[in-house]
């Protein structure tokens, strides 16, 4: 349960700098459009530190970690919300500094949203069994 909790709290924080971040660059560069950036903070948030937080409290409830699929959901969500993030982050700032991003942010981007979505489906999978295990 205490991985659960350093895992809200580093999305937490990471979501909190990415604030900052979005505030800064936009003020840098003068930009005022709509960017990418402007999400970012959002995606840390809510995918990351309400996601595990609320994780906590399916953990107390279901004991999820017994469950053989629990290490694999874990890392494999966590790099997929890393990957959308990180590929947020690279098309925002290139969009708030005046760039064009390519064809391939995007695609490298929806790699990260597919790996995302894996993580999840391994997640509602565990979720299931540890359910139908608590009966």
């Amino acid at each position: 349960m205490k991985r659960l909790y350093y895992t809200a709290l580093g999305y937490m924080i990471a979501g909190l700098i990415a604030g900052i971040y979005y505030r800064e660059v936009t003020k840098i560069t003068g930009f005022t459009g709509k960017t990418m950036l402007s999400v970012l903070h959002t995606h840390l948030l809510v995918l990351g530190m309400f996601f595990f937080l609320i994780l906590i409290l399916l953990e107390k409830q279901f004991c999820l970690s017994k469950s053989k699929l629990f290490t694999a959901f874990y890392w494999v969500y966590n790099i997929g919300v890393i990957w959308t993030v990180a590929l947020l982050a690279v098309h925002g700032t290139i969009t708030a500094a005046g760039g064009l991003s390519g064809p391939a942010i995007a695609g490298i981007a929806g790699m990260g949203h597919i790996i995302l979505s894996g993580g999840l489906i391994l997640f509602f999978i565990l979720l299931k069994e540890r359910i139908t295990q608590a009966k």
